[in-house]
């Protein structure tokens, strides 16, 4: 006898879990029920169409109710809403919204995809008319409107994260005065601070007034505008505020049905995707899963996650063993020409979780720097410290860091160290890459860590942490010294320093750098063969300076008189 699958919602993971299903099993009676008037839509192309580069509204869906009925024979509903589940029946509860009914269906199998929700902060004036939030195909729709049928000169965003970021340069391409307010130190939580000081500065470069370590504390409306209380004791005058602080898993249903939630407060499934109900599986947003690189239990709103488990729950469903192992974090945003991407764990997270690691910033170019158009691309590493395991890489870039991020993405995923990194072999050609691709590069940073060829130091503990028996050698040449350096630095280039090595105190340490840290690491090479004990700056001037720059304009936040938006 066919059984009859029920899923409720219908997002990228139950969507997914649908169509999979019905082309394994042609069967099975498949519901899906969707209390929005859409499904399967590109929410991650929602801050795109609001900006005009995706033109029309229907590019945004993946599929359509009507041909998911005709091409897999799925019965979807939309505006029907699951309000409850009665497990001992196998029953759901719901409401049609369009005929304003309410009645009950039974399931054989229930699968819950009811994604996940967007925070909105408990502060005065969140329900004003035009402060909005971007989750679902609704409120893109209303956020649309309303631009386009109101004289808009600026907009506040809040909160860094990738929608806030993305809607951010999505209204300055509409010629808006936009002010992004995030209460953290940086934008972007998946990369450590420093590779996000580069997001900074672009987006400052393109006119987005940053305001970081602040927070909104109110919202009031005078005259059709609005004026965004900080928690410095600012306002911020302007016409619309999109509210994008971050997202909760969408339980509410699941605890109703005591089904049971995981520390994280998403609902808990094992590896079979399946809830404390053995009749009742999860997927998507809602879900609390494993990361693959600590082994711990975390939450991953992520698309590419919630699509993968909605095929691995269909085949589950149609009876094959398959297993989720869980996810590993990797993501990618596009802000203005910089591209930023991440796979598994960054600094912040390692030290939290108590996991010993090391790591290396390299700074290459994107391809053959003597073929046209080669940009800088930036690579962290974190690896571990007792067999060079890759735990977790960030990459920031005009041109192939999407590229790069996929091909350590990639190596995580197979549990590979830096040293196979040095030694995969990736496509070469001048306008591409070069003959030591920059992933290579990392793998060989990284390898001479761990060899003992070179001992570093991180910006941080160069900056935070006193250094005052140290000699801060700067190999660069005296033109680029003068432009700027390391405060108390001495400046001995590179090509004069074996002549010049009297002039190094064999007593004391020797901190060498450069810009990017090649040559200071030729500089280290040199010394450490000649009895000195030298640390090479991880990343160079290059990323020292953007903290440093970035810091210098955090603190530097506009007076009342200066308040943006205006």
């Amino acid at each position: 006898m066919a059984e009859k699958i029920v899923i409720i919602g219908g997002g990228a993971g139950g969507a997914s879990t649908a169509a999979r299903l019905r082309r394994l099993d042609e069967t099975a009676e498949i519901i899906i029920l969707e209390r929005g008037e859409a499904i399967s839509y590109a929410t991650c192309g929602l801050p795109y169409y609001i900006g005009g580069v995706i033109e029309e509204r229907e590019e945004l869906f993946v599929q359509t109710p009507t041909a998911m009925k005709e091409r897999f024979q799925i019965d979807v509903r939309v505006r029907h809403e699951a309000l409850q589940i009665i497990r001992e029946r196998k029953e759901v509860v719901i409401r049609d919204h369009g005929e304003g009914r309410t009645y009950t269906e039974n399931y054989d199998k229930l699968v819950l995809s009811p994604g996940a929700y967007p925070v909105v902060p408990n502060i005065p004036g969140t329900d004003l008319k035009n402060v909005f939030a971007l989750r679902s195909i609704t409120d893109n729709d209303r956020i649309k409107d309303y631009i386009t049928n109101h004289p808009i000169r600026s907009a506040v965003v809040t909160g860094g994260g990738f929608i806030g970021v993305e809607i951010a340069e999505n209204l300055t391409r509409l010629n808006l005065e936009v002010t992004l307010v995030e209460m953290t130190d940086q934008v972007l939580s998946n990369l450590d601070y420093e590779m996000a000081a580069f997001i900074h500065h672009e987006l400052r470069a393109k006119g987005v007034t940053l305001l970081l370590n602040t927070g909104v504390a109110a919202i009031t409306e005078e005259d059709n505008r609005l004026n965004v209380a900080l928690s410095t004791g600012q306002y911020l005058p302007t016409d619309i505020v999109i509210l994008a602080v971050g997202i909760r898993p969408n339980v509410k249903l699941a605890a109703d049905a005591d089904l049971k939630l995981g520390v994280t407060g998403a609902i808990l499934v094992n590896d079979r995707l399946q809830t404390s109900d053995p009749s009742i599986y999860a997927v998507g947003d809602a879900v609390q899963i494993r990361d693959l690189v600590s082994g711990r239990d975390n939450w991953l709103p992520l698309a590419g996650p919630a699509n993968r488990q909605g095929r691995i729950l269909a085949d589950i469903l149609s009876g094959r063993a398959e297993r989720y192992n869980g996810a590993q974090r990797t993501a990618i945003a596009k802000i203005f020409d910089l591209t930023a991407a991440s796979t598994g764990l960054n600094e912040k997270t390692l030290k939290k979780w108590g996991i010993p690691y090391l790591s290396c910033i390299t700074h290459s170019n994107s391809h053959a720097g003597y073929y046209p158009g080669a940009s800088p691309l930036s690579i962290k590493l974190l690896f571990a410290p007792e067999d060079g395991k890759l735990l977790g890489a960030q990459v920031v870039g005009y041109e192939g860091a999407d590229k790069r991020i996929d091909v350590l993405a990639a190596a995580l995923r197979f549990e590979k160290t830096v040293f196979d990194l040095a030694e995969l072999e990736l496509a070469y050609a001048p306008p591409f890459s070069s003959a030591k691709d920059p992933v290579n590069m990392a793998g060989y940073v990284a390898g001479n860590i761990l060899n003992g060829d070179m001992a570093v130091i991180t910006w941080d503990r160069l900056l935070e942490q006193p250094q005052d028996n140290a000699v801060i050698l700067d190999v660069r040449e005296p033109d680029e010294f003068r432009l700027g350096a390391i405060p108390g630095a001495v400046n001995i280039p590179l090509d004069q320093l074996r002549k010049r090595l009297d002039e190094l105190p064999r007593e004391r340490e020797i901190v060498t750098y450069c810009y990017v840290g090649l040559r200071s690491y030729i500089a280290a090479r040199i010394l450490m063969q000649r009895g000195w004990k030298v640390k090479n700056l991880s990343g160079g001037y290059k990323t020292l300076s953007a903290v440093m720059k970035d810091r210098a304009l955090q603190a530097a936040k506009p007076t009342h008189a200066e308040t943006v938006g205006v």
